[in-house]
């Protein structure tokens, strides 16, 4: 189980494949592209079970909202929402403290691959969150929940939008089949963090962490009945990680899933950094036309670090 800071995440999801074990790792799975791609190409190249903490692909009302969507029942799909927090990240270190000795923090170790800055007690208690090293921003934040189950809805966990075009609070990306991918954070109905809506063209539904369903028209309920269950619930994710180490079969949010819905997450971070309008080739894994946005796609780290 890797449940660590976000900077590490990747990093130490790639050492467990390497030596042999299979792993559930929270969320987020990567703080930039480059790592999403190496995270899901050594999983393949090394055979290993991997399970991404979105949970919310097994929890009863997030499933059936995208089985919804999928099964046509709101007609043509033309349009995902993903509930998403406030993109921006600090770009300032806190004031510079005295290190503690490493049998209290190993501060070297805590920073792990992020470039070097001064110590703060703030960060090891919670504090690193919203800072651009250890922090992909608020789109990945509850993006890689939530744009992952709009990934899923719109049958795309091969691929992403090929256009991010940023708004004040958030992006909005289109797939190449025309479908719309909206992240914001406000507009929502209520039913809880971590919100998914999807519309088509004969009806709507939308869900979040409170495990109500709001649809229309009402009909689309079919007289259904679902457990009402809490977003944050892990217990089917886990189990269903557990059976497949146990079959080797592929996890709902393995690797290759995973990276599509954190490539989606960092591009349209990327996007609202620069304040304009990218387009992405999801084959190549890379924008086009666009160095600036290209040199984004990594970030800086230590090399070599100890481990």
């Amino acid at each position: 189980l890797i449940a660590i800071g976000d900077r590490w995440h990747s990093l130490a999801s790639i050492l467990t494949a390497k030596a042999g074990k299979d792993m559930y790792c929270e969320n987020p799975c990567s703080t930039n592209i480059a790592d999403s791609v190496a995270l899901a190409e050594t999983m393949r190249r090394y055979g290993r079970v991997y399970q991404a903490g979105t949970q919310r692909r097994n929890v009863s009302n997030f499933v059936f909202a995208v089985e919804l969507a999928r099964t046509g029942k709101l007609g043509k799909l033309h349009t995902v929402h993903a509930n998403t927090l406030a993109p921006a990240t600090k770009l300032d270190w806190l004031p510079a403290e005295p290190e503690p000795s490493k049998d209290v923090c190993d501060w070297d170790m805590w920073l792990g691959p992020c470039p070097w800055r001064p110590y703060n007690s703030k960060y090891i208690s919670g504090g690193w969150r919203n800072h651009f090293d250890f922090h992909g921003g608020g789109i990945l934040e509850w993006g890689s929940h939530t744009v992952d189950l709009c990934q899923w809805a719109n049958d795309a966990d091969k691929t992403v939008p090929v256009e991010y075009e940023p708004t004040p609070g958030g992006c909005v990306a289109r797939y190449a089949n025309g479908v719309k991918l909206v992240m914001r954070e406000t507009g929502w109905l209520g039913l809880g963090t971590c919100s998914v809506r999807f519309e088509g063209d004969e009806g709507w539904v939308e869900t979040g962490d409170r495990g109500e369903i709001k649809v229309h028209p009402e009909s689309l309920r079919g007289g259904r009945k679902l457990k009402l269950q809490a977003g944050t619930h892990p217990a089917g994710h886990i189990r269903e990680f557990l059976d497949c180490v146990k079959s080797r079969a592929l996890t709902a949010a393995n690797g290759d899933v995973a990276c599509q819905s954190h490539i989606a997450s960092h591009a349209a971070y990327i996007a609202w950094q620069l304040g304009r309008k990218l387009s992405y080739d999801p084959v190549k894994n890379e924008f086009i036309h666009d160095e600036e946005a290209n040199r984004m796609r990594a970030r800086a780290k230590r090399e070599p670090w100890r481990i």
